[in-house]
């Protein structure tokens, strides 16, 4: 399995934060470095790397960890650490890819829905499967799921 486009992009960001002296990013990046190779010794073994879609995925379980951390920090009136968690998920959301928007992610609901032949909420977990497939990362599961959930009504 060859190396992803994102372990690429994530040690020239590397290199870049370390030229500009940027201490900040250059520990967000190490931390998504350690957690993407963490991930595929998890998956594929010692020498394994993970292929751009599964990067993404540790991506976004990096960026929900530090959204669930403002969450607190928001309960907790700690607006500086609030600041750090989403200087830290800006760096991060550089490694996704394009975002889907509203009316792509309602077409491509419908066109699953329609694949599918679901007809009630019983059929949910079929269409999500096929849903998050399609969208590869490019939605969050909850946007997702909010449309599917809408849509079988």
């Amino acid at each position: 399995m060859s190396e992803s486009t994102i372990s690429q992009r994530l040690a020239d960001d590397m290199k870049e934060a370390m030229k500009a002296k940027n201490a900040a990013a250059l520990n967000v990046l190490r931390g998504l470095k350690s957690a993407i190779k963490y991930a595929a010794i998890e998956k594929h073994g010692a020498e394994g790397n993970l292929d751009d879609a599964e990067a993404v995925a540790v991506v976004r379980k990096q960026i929900k960890q530090r959204q669930d951390s403002i969450e607190s920090y928001e309960k907790a009136a700690r607006p500086e650490l609030v600041a750090n968690e989403q200087a830290e998920i800006d760096v991060l959301e550089k490694f996704l890819p394009a975002g889907l928007s509203e009316a792509e992610i309602g077409s491509l609901v419908a066109a699953c829905i329609a694949e599918v032949g679901a007809t009630s909420k019983k059929e949910m977990g079929a269409v999500m499967k096929l849903v998050q497939e399609r969208a590869a990362g490019r939605a969050d599961g909850k946007a997702l799921s909010q449309e599917v959930m809408k849509r079988l009504g």
